[in-house]
């Protein structure tokens, strides 16, 4: 895990003064606020990372991209990018850019979680299709194989981050065209990583897995509860 840039102590105004760049007051004002830093913002879309979070019992809100942010374009997979590699970065970027935005805001400080989830073949990384038939060649690509499921997931602040990484195994039978092709039609592969979705439909085709099934889904819960108790929160 990353180095520990900074550690505040959210029962000290002065030293979250120092932290964040306010007065001893308006820290105290901070501490003060119903929650105090007792909950996290999460910086997700997902619904499937926002239950998962929820079955922790850890109290969050919804720190989303406004209008004007190319949340896409972080995701972009460079040059002979290694499959870890990759879901490591764009995790953290996904945290400059919600740190940015809690800033930005104006909100109630509190640490952001991001995470970010690749489906790899080898080194061949397999994000989000750009339509039904990008869909349908994933599918057809991974059937009757293994691959690699990585999710990276990050907390932290603007001083101060801790980062996971969470890999997992998952085998699909053969599929048939026609399969294949039934399951996109339900539209469920879109806005998925791979084009399926573990907790869906796609979970006939999986003849085995191994790691993290919440990683899986989008959240890995042990990675995700000792990154919060890295910050204090009891899980």
């Amino acid at each position: 895990m990353p180095i520990i840039l900074t550690t505040v102590n959210k029962k000290s105004p002065k030293l979250v003064a120092a932290h964040a760049g306010l007065p001893p007051e308006a820290a105290a004002a901070v501490l003060e606020r119903p929650g105090g830093v007792g909950f996290i913002y999460l910086a997700s879309q997902s619904p499937r990372r926002r239950q998962l979070l929820e079955q922790l019992g850890v109290r969050h809100e919804l720190l989303l991209p406004d209008a004007d942010e190319d949340a896409e374009a972080l995701e972009a997979v460079l040059p002979n990018e290694a499959p870890a590699a990759y879901v490591k970065r764009v995790t953290q970027l996904k945290l400059d850019a919600a740190t940015v935005r809690l800033q930005r805001r104006g909100l109630p400080l509190a640490p952001v979680l991001c995470s970010d989830t690749t489906v790899a073949l080898g080194r061949t990384i397999y994000g989000k299709p750009a339509d039904v038939s990008d869909a349908a060649r994933m599918l057809a690509e991974l059937a009757g194989r293994t691959h690699r499921v990585l999710t990276a997931v990050a907390l932290g602040t603007v001083h101060r981050r801790e980062q996971a990484l969470s890999e997992s195994r998952v085998t699909f039978a053969s599929l048939s065209p026609q399969r294949i092709r039934s399951y996109v039609d339900t539209q469920e592969p879109l806005g998925k990583a791979g084009a399926y979705a573990v907790q869906g439909r796609a979970a006939a085709f999986i003849s085995h897995m191994s790691g993290s099934y919440s990683g899986i889904m989008g959240l890995p819960m042990f990675e995700t509860a000792q990154l919060l108790r890295c910050f204090d929160f009891e899980i």
